[in-house]
């Protein structure tokens, strides 16, 4: 889980920077790679979903 959260974190901030870069310099080309970071967040995010309500439930129990 702690691997997941590095990878969640990572890709984030590639996100947040590009998308940032986008918005204030116009900077197409990191539009396109804040798109992409979006797209392969996603799928961590489903999983980081998934692995924490195994852990609440295994808690509960």
């Amino acid at each position: 889980m702690k691997e997941l959260l590095n990878q969640i974190e990572k890709l984030t901030t590639t996100f947040q920077k590009d998308a940032c870069s986008q918005l204030d310099k116009g900077n197409k080309a990191a539009g396109l790679r804040a798109r992409r970071a979006s797209l392969e967040l996603e799928p961590l995010l489903k999983r980081f979903r998934k692995l924490s309500l195994e852990a609440a439930n295994n808690k509960a129990e």
